[in-house]
């Protein structure tokens, strides 16, 4: 095995030559940890969270359960679960991730298979720091249908199409939904409480969405 590199980038550090089995025993002693791992066939990315990436990450998870919810979605919510295939040598953490489409195929599951049950019909990623790895490529090889990205001043939403993402207008999962005005919810505003926001998304997506 060749010795392993390290470079370092603001709150990410990059591991070069690392095998599978370090990826998962790593994966297992930083489980209870603030940190997310990236693998992609032996370059292995640490990351440490900052604030504005977790308070992007609870607030849009949290929009896509109400509107999920309002619209009478069935759906399944995983959070940041790790996703990885020995066999693609790929694995990664999604900010949060929700099957929709094919919610009940792992609907009474405990544990997830990768091999045999369906990747997540949406997955969404804060980019507040550039990742250092292709993690658009790791959800694509992994079959995630939708990607939503968000780096705190511009939110894209990607399509997978022959195993690449092609930004869209729309979203599969939820297509009578304007990104544009969706978009405005992202930021609090100022001297309102999290319960009243909530409250705000809600009569939005029922005057705005109603079926």
């Amino acid at each position: 095995m060749p010795p392993i590199a390290i470079e370092q980038a603001e709150s990410r550090v990059v591991l070069h030559g690392v095998s599978w089995e370090l990826y998962e025993r790593l994966l297992k002693q930083v489980e209870e940890q603030h940190v997310r791992l990236t693998y992609d066939e032996g370059e292995l990315e640490i990351m440490s969270p900052m604030h504005r990436h977790e308070y992007y990450k609870v607030i849009i998870g949290r929009w896509v359960f109400v509107l999920a919810e309002e619209l009478s979605l069935n759906f399944k919510q995983l959070g940041s679960m790790t996703f990885r295939r020995q066999d693609l040598a790929k694995g990664l953490e999604p900010d949060d991730c929700f099957w929709l489409a094919n919610e009940p195929a792992v609907r009474d599951k405990l544990d997830y298979d990768p091999m045999a049950d369906p990747p997540p019909d949406l997955a969404l990623e804060i980019d507040i720091t550039s990742s250092s790895l292709d993690r658009e490529g790791i959800y694509a090889a992994l079959g995630v249908r939708e990607l939503w990205r968000y780096n705190g001043k511009a939110f894209r939403v990607f399509h997978l199409n022959r195993k690449k993402y092609v930004k869209k207008n729309k979203s599969l999962n939820f297509p009578y939904l304007p990104l544009d005005e969706f978009e405005q919810f992202f930021e609090r505003p100022k001297g309102i409480t999290e319960g009243e926001w909530v409250k705000r998304f809600r009569t939005w997506v029922r005057k705005r969405m109603k079926r």
